[in-house]
């Protein structure tokens, strides 16, 4: 397409004095595109990577004005209209054909939407049910009387444990597993004894959950993921945990049993909670922090314990001046020292 049709595209603005009849014919990140190629500009910090990128054409900020040598179209988002352009030059989607694989094995009572794609190797349980157009990836197990909505995808190796509840449009990750035990034992006569898990999990709709990740049942009850949210690759929940709507959690966090976080909170990489606290909406809590106590609403965090940032940015500025505190520290010592040697009486 010429840079005119990708400004229209994305609903942007061509920079006056640009050449808008270049022809485009792929997209790259700003390091590796190429003449005939557009990239976006994103982030303050990527400006000299901008003005070293070779690529024709860049998807700018609205309030764009420094001069570079690609042509540029301001947009209100470049993230997201970039977004856009991929998916014109990206290869077809790959489509999955509706009908159940010979190989997949059904129990009888299974209900099934128009459109659903059973692939090779599922597995479904009796009583579950699975809404229209939605895909079970090969080798899937869907569990007695699950229930799973319309339009979603199911990647191959995902588990859903019996009676769960999945809404719409949800997307599941291989190696996922929704509905395995929760981690709950008493010890009892020198013994662990197992309490028995017998809760569901519920995901509500648009709810993305990664390779690898783990929603426990509840022990009674429901560990609930509330509507758009989005949880990374190798990311643990335990059981009888409320996820709001629109959060996003990102690889390693742990969320442990019965904590309640709020609409819109993100954690970052490797937090970790305790369990029965409960984080407020809008949080923000930085990477590898430990949630040991309820965190107020729209704040952010970091540390472990985790505090306010401010706060935080305190410690840490306080820990990295400790050796040279030391030093005078030792330094007074000295001279007190000295100064007691030469006021001593002589004997």
């Amino acid at each position: 397409m010429t840079v005119s049709e990708l400004a229209a595209l994305v609903g942007g603005q061509l920079a006056s004095g640009a050449d808008g009849s270049a022809k485009i014919s792929g997209a790259a990140a700003l390091a590796e595109a190429l003449p005939g190629e557009v990239t976006f500009f994103g982030n303050p910090k990527y400006l000299l990577k901008l003005r070293a990128s070779k690529a024709t054409v860049a998807l700018v900020p609205l309030g764009f004005a420094e001069e570079v040598p690609a042509a540029c179209i301001r947009c209100e988002n470049p993230t997201l209209a970039f977004s856009k352009v991929i998916e014109k030059f990206a290869p077809p989607p790959v489509h999955f054909a509706p009908g159940v694989h010979p190989t997949a094995v059904l129990a009888p009572g299974v209900r099934l939407g128009a459109g659903v794609s059973i692939q090779p190797h599922a597995v479904i349980e009796a009583g579950a049910s699975i809404g229209d157009g939605t895909v079970v990836g090969a080798h899937s197990y869907i569990g007695h009387e699950a229930q799973i909505g319309g339009g979603c995808l199911i990647h191959p190796r995902v588990m859903i444990g019996f009676r769960c509840k999945i809404g719409s449009r949800v997307i599941l990750h291989s190696g996922a597993v929704l509905g395995g035990d929760g981690f709950g034992f008493e010890l009892q006569d020198g013994r662990h004894v197992k309490i028995p898990q017998i809760g569901i999990v519920q995901v509500d709709d648009d709810v993305e959950i990664g390779a690898n990740s783990t929603v426990d049942r509840a022990r009674f009850g429901r560990t609930w993921i509330g509507e758009g949210t989005k949880i990374d690759n190798l990311v643990q929940i335990g059981h009888n945990v409320v996820i709001g709507k629109h959060c996003i959690l990102c690889a390693f966090v742990g969320v442990s049993g019965s904590t309640k976080i709020g609409d819109y909170v993100t954690l970052a990489g490797q937090v970790g909670t305790v369990g029965h606290v409960e984080i407020g909406d809008g949080v923000i809590v930085g990477a590898q922090a430990g949630v040991s106590k309820t965190l107020a609403v729209k704040q952010i965090y970091m540390g472990s314990p985790a505090v306010p940032a401010r706060e935080w940015k305190e410690q840490v500025a306080q820990i990295h001046s400790l050796h040279k505190l030391r030093t005078r520290v030792a330094r007074l010592e000295q001279l007190l020292g000295e100064l007691e040697k030469s006021i001593q009486p002589e004997i």
